[in-house]
């Protein structure tokens, strides 16, 4: 594979990568690091990647499992999951103010839930990917993926049910 085809392919994955690994790390600088250290690991086996019927699920692959090396790695403990770009301009400020509360405490929801459940929400509610996609970039079953889906909308929804119980009493 040459330059030109591995960069066709993996070229506009590299949103994607970069916002699951964003989701995964602390930081948008070690969200970075991340899709360069997976496009190197890619470019270094592109005679391999061929032999893969979805060369860009393989990718997600990676960078999904380099995200939650890098996690349990020791000298980045301190990383957490992390997305501070959202913001709306064109909603008065109250509505601003209530939208980025609400977005903190998912945030910190989003928090304890299991590593496979906050991926698998991210790749299909903020990447919008099939469950079929998730299944093979995840190794798992689409049965699997929907339960963990459910499971971690479950427990956000109950979480964010609860918050909101407690600070209207």
């Amino acid at each position: 594979m040459n330059q030109q085809a591995f960069l066709g392919i993996f070229d506009p994955l590299r949103d994607r990568m970069y916002r699951l690994s964003l989701r995964l790390l602390v930081s948008k600088e070690a969200a970075e690091d991340a899709v360069q250290e997976v496009l190197l690991k890619l470019w270094e086996r592109k005679e391999k990647l061929q032999k893969y019927d979805s060369p860009q699920a393989y990718a997600m692959t990676i960078a999904k499992n380099h995200c939650l090396d890098q996690l349990k790695s020791k000298q980045n403990n301190n990383l957490r999951i992390v997305h501070s770009n959202y913001e709306e301009n064109n909603t008065p400020l109250q509505k601003q103010l209530e939208a980025k509360n609400d977005f903190e405490l998912l945030q910190e929801i989003m928090k304890t839930l299991p590593d496979q459940q906050k991926a698998i929400i991210q790749l299909r509610d903020i990447e919008e990917m099939e469950y079929e996609e998730i299944a093979e970039i995840m190794n798992m079953n689409e049965t699997a993926v929907r339960v963990a889906l459910s499971r971690g909308r479950k427990k956000l929804r109950e979480a964010l049910l609860k918050k909101h119980r407690y600070g209207t009493v």
